[in-house]
């Protein structure tokens, strides 16, 4: 088996971003373990490989207490005085996406798709995404359960530097648990509080200021996921539409 793995792309800039968000998260979020990226070419990255499974639903408490360590470290390093709805800058200059704008686009779009009822829907769910714009900033990474990689000896590598955005502390945490629930199905509500809880905790060894994810607000990302996520059904291993039904209903 080889020993590096290459991701090609089809644009220049698409590379360039994704060796940005790597430096980054490399420089602020470092409790993220990442392979080690070897050569950098205009349209390919080559990385380390890394040989291992992607997340399970048991393994959410340990993910998510990486996380939140890895969120709590970037708040209070470079995302320190971000704010969710002003775009940040990464040291080149280049745009760090904030927390509302693209996904503001996202969800006028999921209407247009046909995954949203009507404008009605549209708008519930945009009063839903301005009322989680609050708090200290952390970032969104993409975290489902195959941008991790969990080895034999049981050590976590994060994969995958395509998407980083601004967002609130919980977000990318609920789309872990979210993206769980479309591949394995169900979670009970038992399992989803220690993934909270053991987030919480990581994020309070860093600044007990930071713990401000409780199930409430967890639960309104999971339905923002729901509706951003609805496209992706049949894909990438999600089979389990009844959860996003389910979520569209709720927001509706």
């Amino acid at each position: 088996m080889s020993d590096q793995f290459t991701k090609h792309y089809a644009e220049p800039e698409r590379t360039a971003a994704a060796v940005r968000h790597y430096r980054w998260l490399a420089q602020h979020a470092e409790p993220l373990r990442q392979p080690a990226l070897n050569v950098i070419g205009p349209l390919s990255l080559t990385f380390e490989h890394i040989d291992g499974r992607p997340v399970r639903p048991d393994d959410l408490p340990r993910v998510a207490a990486m996380m939140g360590d890895a969120h709590g470290a970037a708040c209070t390093t470079d995302l320190a005085t971000a704010t969710l709805n002003t775009p940040h800058s990464f040291q080149d200059g280049t745009v760090f996406a904030d927390y509302l704008t693209p996904r503001q686009t996202a969800l006028q779009r999921r209407l247009e798709q046909g995954y949203l009822p009507n404008t009605t829907a549209l708008r519930a769910m945009l009063d839903l995404l301005e009322k989680t714009a609050s708090g200290p900033c952390a970032f969104y990474k993409d975290s489902n359960p195959r941008n991790f990689i969990i080895t034999a000896a049981g050590d976590i590598f994060t994969v995958d530097t395509d998407d980083l955005s601004l967002a609130p502390m919980g977000y990318d945490l609920a789309k872990l648990i979210a993206t769980l629930l479309l591949t394995y199905g169900p979670l009970t509500s038992n399992a989803i509080d220690a993934g909270c809880d053991a987030y919480n905790q990581a994020l309070r060894q860093r600044d007990p200021r930071l713990d401000t994810t409780d199930r409430e607000r967890l639960d309104d990302f999971l339905a923002l996921h729901a509706v951003l996520t609805a496209p992706y059904l049949g894909r990438n291993g999600y089979s389990w539409p009844s959860h996003i039904r389910l979520r569209l209903q709720g927001a509706s």
